[in-house]
């Protein structure tokens, strides 16, 4: 009895640690990353270049706190990218027409959570896919856009809406502590309140959640106004940074947001998501980037890179999913 017992204890230790490993696995190979690149990239470990990255990621780390909910529920926004050309450009014609940084933020954040919900409703009570009710949201947005803008950029000469690109404090830039704050608040959401546990139940099965009490379309709607809200305010930051509201800005950015997400431990069958993972997928993605930066890697090549860590990132997803269910 006490030798099965043993063999039966030891055999449980040994599956212990592969699945330790599985749970830490991209936390640990980041930290492997970052030694590497520290020592062997000259300047990457310098603190502008630390604070540098951290900038770059900003608008992107603010956006995949909520796409982290979005993939958690079985959904995501292909939208995101035109979003945040929308709202820069809107948020600068307000500033241009009346000179007011509360009505050009205010403006800006209303689209945004009238495109979310707008996205949201159609998902949730029409039953539109995802895919297409977000793709065909990417291009109408994407178009108002350059509609309203004349295809042109939007300069902004306001020095009080600059500073919320380029303002520091305690040293670190304000989108930088904008995306740390996303982070605190939606771990928080994640973690400990009823919205972050029922929008991973809906993930995990939306019809038992629907019989447990949990109003799933509402909720589906909440999730994407709430995606609508971040993602404006991160195209407002954009458009701060850059002094202006750009129609063709942040082409290609949901496909970085999600790849972070995917990266960060987020299933795409949904059910699934940490905040810290997150973090460490906007970190990779940030810091491959840099480093392609930092050696003056051309630009076509970049993209192939982004294109090959979105593959590694669904190509993951599916090993952890098998090796769960396996």
């Amino acid at each position: 009895m006490s030798v099965n017992k043993n063999k039966s204890t030891v055999r449980s230790a040994s599956f212990a640690l592969p699945g330790w490993l599985q749970q830490q696995s991209m936390p640990l190979a980041y930290g492997v990353l970052f030694l590497v690149l520290s020592v062997t990239v000259e300047n990457f470990f310098s603190s502008t270049n630390l604070i540098g990255l951290m900038l770059s990621v900003s608008q992107i780390g603010m956006v995949a706190c909520t796409m982290m909910l979005c993939l958690a529920s079985r959904d995501f926004d292909l939208s995101v990218g035109s979003t945040i050309a929308f709202s820069g450009v809107l948020g600068a014609l307000i500033l241009e027409r009346f000179d007011h940084i509360g009505l050009a933020v205010g403006g800006a954040v209303l689209a945004g959570a009238l495109i979310g919900a707008g996205n949201g409703v159609l998902i949730a009570y029409l039953r539109v896919n995802a895919l297409i009710a977000t793709l065909a949201t990417m291009l109408m947005v994407r178009g108002l856009g350059f509609i309203v803008s004349h295809g042109q950029a939007v300069g902004i000469a306001h020095e009080g809406f600059i500073s919320f690109g380029d303002a520091r404090i305690l040293g670190l830039p304000l989108p930088v502590l904008v995306l740390i704050l996303c982070f605190v608040v939606f771990g928080v959401v994640l973690n400990h309140t009823v919205f972050g546990r029922n929008t991973l139940a809906i993930g995990g099965n939306p019809d038992a959640a629907e019989l447990a009490g949990v109003k799933v379309k509402p909720l589906r709607v909440w999730i994407f106004l709430i995606q609508g809200v971040v993602t404006a305010l991160a195209g407002l930051i954009l458009a701060a940074r850059i002094t202006s509201g750009q129609p063709n800005a942040a082409q290609g950015f949901e496909l970085d947001v999600i790849s972070a997400c995917v990266l960060g431990g987020v299933s795409l069958l949904g059910g699934r998501a940490t905040i810290s993972g997150v973090l460490i997928g906007v970190l990779i993605m940030g810091t491959v980037e840099n480093v392609m930066n930092l050696k003056d890697v051309d630009t076509f090549y970049q993209y192939l890179m982004r294109g090959v860590i979105l593959l590694a990132a669904v190509m993951f997803d599916q090993w952890r999913t098998r090796g769960r269910h396996g």
